[in-house]
């Protein structure tokens, strides 16, 4: 934390005497506009949103894959979301924090786009291959998620993955 002092010019123009006034502000220098890397959490945040977004993909493009395990995929990930909903608000609130402090004035639109491009990028893979191998390689992603405790959720989404990286790095000061 850094503290500043800024004196404000205070009085009207066409007096002769003008008064400054003293004012002393807390600031964070992690938190400053226009910083370009992610905190830790932040990272985490991103990611966690990437997966629930992949999940969602994954569950209405294999719903029949979960009928072997009694339940449709999609059910299963609307158990999930609504068991871990508290963590996947946190990570929206996290990052819709993330993208004030860079003076965003739509962070909610830009949380959307976000989502929107991550489910983009999984249904563009689900495109591009015959539904069975996507269902094969990608459903038991779903399943796993499922039996996951919150502690495991939020370990997969601190893992950052080359072939998933996050959209901004992280500080340096948070490696």
């Amino acid at each position: 934390m850094k503290r500043v002092f800024l004196f404000v010019l205070t009085g009207v123009v066409m007096l002769p005497s003008l008064a400054f006034a003293e004012l002393e502000l807390t600031v964070n220098p992690d938190k400053q506009p226009g910083r370009k890397c992610y905190t830790a959490a932040e990272a985490e945040a991103e990611q966690g949103i990437r997966i629930h977004s992949e999940l969602m993909v994954i569950g209405l493009n294999c719903n029949h894959m979960g009928k072997r395990h009694g339940q449709p995929l999609y059910s299963m990930y609307r158990e999930f979301t609504a068991k871990y909903g508290d963590l996947f608000a946190q990570y929206e609130t996290i990052l819709i924090d993330y993208f004030k402090i860079n003076g965003d004035p739509k962070p909610i639109a830009t949380l959307n786009t976000l989502r929107t491009s991550f489910a983009n990028k999984i249904s563009n893979d689900a495109a591009k291959a015959r539904p069975d191998i996507f269902c094969s390689q990608y459903a038991p992603r779903v399943l796993k998620a499922a039996e996951m405790s919150k502690e495991n959720v939020r370990k997969w989404a601190a893992t950052i993955y080359p072939s998933h990286p996050v959209s901004h790095p992280v500080c340096k000061s948070e490696k």
